[in-house]
């Protein structure tokens, strides 16, 4: 720089600028003798290397001769960047940088190479000293695009936000004011700060904390300051139907203003159409505040097209209507009657046709508009015979077996009829009322004593008195048949224990009478029950895992005893509990034999235990890991886990000292532990507890609560939280996982109330979420299967292990039976006798005799008989 510094600078860039078109002509002959010749290129590649080798050698020599040959230092770098001599290149370029300014194009070209060349390492200070020399050679705009793109790339450094920001202030400085290229500069710049703003703008408040400032405006009690509040909460959270209940009541109650109240509600409608209390209040404001008959007809029309979630919907809002036309009805004129009259007869038949079909529930079982439309016709119309039809209706509706519903009928009866139709109410309810006969008897034998002559007490009496002894009667043959049911039960359980008693004894019988051979030790024996039966835990300490179901809570359900396994059951007689990793047949030092609290069952404190399972079962020393896993919850006395001769197997017991702890070692449950969810339960003897169990989750509607499905298995509670969030306050999100901690695609999102949820519902079904569509609706689980009820016995098949059902060798490829049909035993009566109540015989000798025949067992002449027969 300094050789040159005498130098005319314009005269020194026309120099470079002709050198430049030099090269470039020379380059262009070169590269079209290069496409004529092509073919001698392919064939020569090696010897062009060469030759470029040699080129190089002599540009260097002759850059020692003269270095400030411009023309050598341009041709030596474009032939080391197009040999990728990367080292060479870049300290031909530094020696090239001393000696001259570069130009753009060349400055452009280092550039890029060194940011490709350190985009792994992550010192950038290299990269920046190079720009800064760059920007000592000329005003290039486009050297200075690049410097503040590339230190965009550091912006999350330290400090970085203000670096980019003081590079863009010098560009703009430089070459903002450039006539062509300086745009490209404050486009970047404001590009980069709209960025940076939309990502520092503060969150609009939230419901939560909009509802605290709605509460204290109306403690204080401005009236402009509420409706402001109340506009702003809106505009940002429109979808919210409490927050617009809350509006239009403070309207209604407090400013009554027509113009307001009436557009409130309207606008409240439009956002929230599927909630109905909103249509009700609206209906009722525009009731209060005059308007016009066929208005109100319109918004209810609007109202029935709305789409509400539930059936009981429907009978809301047509309550509020009816309500609204018997209120306008002056009971004088015919006209306004028969238009009630129409319009109840009509919300009959939409409830039978539409809201049934929609719902498969009319939504009204008790049938409150026909009660509604029965005290009406009997209190304002005087037509006991239209209401009597009503409530006849309303019997055969499947309600004549509820005592509720015949008092009901009677007290209409009582107000405005008579005592004959009062009298045969009730002995039409003692006859048919199934809940509670003897409250309908007793308020019949009250009113004959009022009302009643001699004969009708007698009556009343008789008719009662039978009633009850049928009833009791039924109630004795159900309480009968539970019994039964319990002893069969009973039965069946203990025939299996017999049974499985008796295989086991003929399967060590047959082992001891083979001829030649000597009796194993007692341990081999045992060893096949309590080794390979431990390969599962226990069946009840079973944990089945999350289960999904579309619009269901999906649950678990724990089966939870007492301690089983090798360290959890008593040892079979004779065989000692061995240590981890003991060798099968290995002899054990005295010293050696692990002493568990199945020992001492005085020490075992169940209610201060809790089970642990799904473990891995490869899991290192797993009584050190859980003692460590479960110390912040208190002190552990001791974790008992389970082996068998394969290892551990999966599940084990902690015992704290105190109560307290099994508390907190509870709220642990599902924690995930080596990628799997651990199960945490309560450690209850099932023996002293039969029908304890724990269903963690709920199995009826949750109307707060959202079931998802189809979701990728790669969702995250994070992103279902980000998709969610938008609709409400979300309190708990569950992701449903089977045993080993993969998710099935199913969700469950706990909103903050229904209305909450019913949004979530609307506007996130059939979304598509990594191209995957969402199936969204109410969770709505169903009903728990029969075979997890107390008392629930499976058929005797499903309970035999597959030996004894397909035999010792399993299902075979073929299943034809290579036994004589004449040597077919029947086993019908044996598998009702498994399966239900055994048949009784006929009676009598011959039924014994029968009993006897089956089960006298069949000698070889017997056999040779029966294959003989014609």
């Amino acid at each position: 720089m300094a050789a040159t510094g005498d130098a005319d600078e314009t005269q020194l860039q026309e120099m470079e600028e002709e050198a430049v078109m030099e090269n470039e002509m020379d380059s262009d002959e070169e590269e079209g003798l290069g496409i004529e010749n092509s073919d001698d290129e392919t064939d020569n590649s090696s010897e062009d290397e060469k030759e470029n080798e040699a080129e190089i050698q002599r540009l260097e020599e002759q850059l020692s001769i003269n270095a400030f040959d411009y023309n050598c230092h341009v041709d030596l770098i474009k032939l080391l960047r197009q040999e990728g001599e990367l080292p060479r290149l870049r300290k031909a370029r530094q020696k090239m940088s001393e000696l001259f300014p570069l130009t753009e194009e060349i400055w452009l070209d280092w550039l890029k190479d060194e940011i490709h060349l350190t985009e792994e390492e992550p010192n950038r200070e290299k990269v920046y000293e190079l720009f800064e020399t760059a920007m000592k050679d000329y005003i290039c705009p486009e050297i200075w695009v690049e410097y503040a793109q590339y230190s965009i790339g550091g912006m999350g450094l330290p400090g970085g936000i203000e670096k980019v920001r003081s590079i863009f202030e010098r560009a703009l400085t430089a070459v903002g004011l450039h006539m062509t290229k300086g745009a490209t500069v404050w486009e970047a710049y404001r590009e980069f700060e709209n960025a940076i703003l939309a990502t520092m703008i503060a969150e609009p408040p939230k419901l939560a904390e909009y509802q605290t400032y709605i509460d204290y405006e109306q403690k204080e009690g401005d009236p402009a300051r509420i409706q402001i509040i109340f506009e702003r909460a809106l505009s940002e959270n429109c979808l919210v139907p409490d927050m617009w209940a809350k509006y239009t009541k403070y309207l209604d109650r407090q400013l009554k203003i027509k113009d307001l109240v009436l557009s409130s509600h309207d606008r409240a409608v439009r956002n929230c159409p599927w909630t109905m209390g909103l249509w009700k209040n609206y209906l009722l404001a525009l009731e209060r505040h005059g308007a016009d008959h066929h208005t109100i007809s319109d918004v209810f029309e609007r109202a029935l097209n709305a789409g509400f979630i539930q059936a009981t919907d429907y009978v809301n809002i047509w309550e509020a209507y009816l309500d609204y036309l018997r209120r306008r009805v002056d009971f004088k004129s015919s006209r306004e009657l028969e238009e009630l009259r129409a319009a109840f007869t009509r919300s009959l038949d939409y409830m039978k046709q539409d809201v049934e079909e929609r719902f498969s529930e009319s939504g009204d079982p008790s049938c409150t508009i026909m009660q509604v439309w029965a005290k009406i016709e009997a209190l304002h119309c005087k037509n006991m015979q239209k209401a009597r039809e009503l409530w006849d209706s309303i019997m055969t509706k499947g309600n004549a077996k509820f005592a509720n519903m015949w008092l009901e009928y009677y007290n209409l009866e009582r107000s405005y009829g008579d005592a004959l139709h009062c009298r045969k109410a009730l002995h039409r309810a003692v006859q048919c009322t199934s809940d509670y006969p003897e409250h309908v008897c007793e308020v019949l034998l009250t009113f004959e004593r009022v009302e009643g002559s001699l004969e009708d007490w007698d009556a009343a009496v008789q008719k009662t008195e039978t009633r009850l002894n049928r009833v009791n009667e039924q109630r004795a043959k159900v309480t009968e048949k539970e019994a039964h049911v319990a002893r069969q039960v009973e039965e069946k359980t203990e025939q299996r224990r017999r049974a499985k008693a008796d295989k086991k004894n003929q399967k060590k019988g047959q082992k001891g009478s083979r001829p030649g051979e000597k009796r194993k030790a007692e341990d081999k024996d045992y060893e096949d029950e309590w080794g390979e039966e431990s390969e599962q835990p226990p069946k009840r300490h079973r944990r089945e895992g999350d289960q999904g179901f579309r619009g269901g809570c999906g649950g678990a359900e724990e089966f939870m005893g007492t301690e089983s396994g090798l360290f959890g059951r008593r040892a079979p007689p004779g065989r000692r509990q061995e240590p981890p990793g003991t060798k099968r047949g290995q002899q054990v030092a005295p010293a050696t034999v692990w002493k568990t609290q199945e020992d001492d069952p005085e020490l075992r404190k169940d209610d201060c235990s809790v089970f642990i399972s799904n473990l891995a079962f490869t899991m290192e020393d797993p009584e050190k890991r859980l003692k460590q896993l479960f110390e912040p919850c208190g002190p552990v006395q001791s974790v008992r886990p389970v082996y068998a001769a394969k290892g551990f197997r999966g599940y084990c017991y902690v015992q704290f000292e105190g109560k307290a702890s099994v508390v907190e070692a509870l709220k642990m449950d599902r924690q995930e532990v080596e990628g799997r969810p651990m199960f945490v339960s309560p450690c209850v003897d099932k023996n002293k507890n039969p029908d304890f169990k724990v269903f963690k989750y709920n199995t009826n509607l949750e109307k707060h609560k959202i079931f998802i499905s189809g979701l990728p298995f790669s969702c995250t509670k994070e992103q279902l939280e980000e998709l969610c969030k938008v609709h409400g306050t979300i309190k708990d999100i569950r992701l449903v996982t089977n045993r080993s901690g993969k998710p099935k695609g199913l969700a469950y999102v706990e909103f903050g109330d229904e209305a909450q949820a019913s949004q979530a519902v609307l506007k996130l079904d059939g979304t598509v979420l990594q191209e995957h569509t969402l199936s969204v609706a109410i969770s709505n689980p169903p009903r728990r299967n029969t075979a997890d009820k107390p008392g629930f016995s499976r058929p005797m098949g499903a309970m035999m292990p597959r030996s004894m059902v397909y035999g010792s060798r399993g299902k075979g490829r073929t299943q034809l039976s290579l036994l004589p049909r004449s040597l077919h035993r029947q086993t019908g009566s044996e598998s009702k006798a498994e399966n239900g109540t055994a048949p009784k015989p006929t009676g009598g000798a011959s039924g014994d005799a029968g009993i006897k025949a089956q089960t006298k067992p069949l000698s070889n002449s017997d056999f040779a008989k029966m294959l003989f027969k014609k």
